[in-house]
């Protein structure tokens, strides 16, 4: 699992951790009950704080992402599907909120916009 920093980026150092980390999961990269690097390595390969890794692994486990086992690490947890449905549909959301300021940016109409997804689905079928 690589983890990237990018310190020009105006996203907090936990939160660049956590999203990777959550994307590694939601992709299956990172698969159920595998163990991830301790805070502690993962602090010194990054070259950053103990306490930045932990309040990233801390979201994560608040979200039901990863579970932690005392004296052993920090683990991903069992997929919950309607969690991985629910960040699904968020990006989902996401993505079609920047559609539709580019479909107004190129005078596009909502009819537009469903033929062209129909196309994509099509396609991938």
């Amino acid at each position: 699992m690589n983890i990237f920093i990018d310190n020009k980026s105006g996203m907090p150092i936990y939160d660049q951790i956590y999203s990777q980390i959550k994307n590694h999961i939601i992709s299956g990269e990172l698969k159920e009950d595998e163990a991830l690097p301790s805070i502690r390595n993962l602090a010194k390969d990054l070259r950053i704080s103990v306490i930045t890794t932990k309040r990233a692994y801390d979201e994560l486990e608040k979200e039901g992402f990863i579970y932690t086992v005392a004296a052993k690490g920090c683990f991903v947890a069992p997929k919950n599907t309607e969690l991985l449905r629910e960040e699904n549909l968020k990006r989902i959301e996401g993505y079609i909120s920047e559609i539709s300021k580019l479909a107004a940016s190129c005078n596009l109409g909502c009819e537009d916009i469903v033929e062209m997804i129909r196309f994509e689905m099509e396609e991938t079928s």
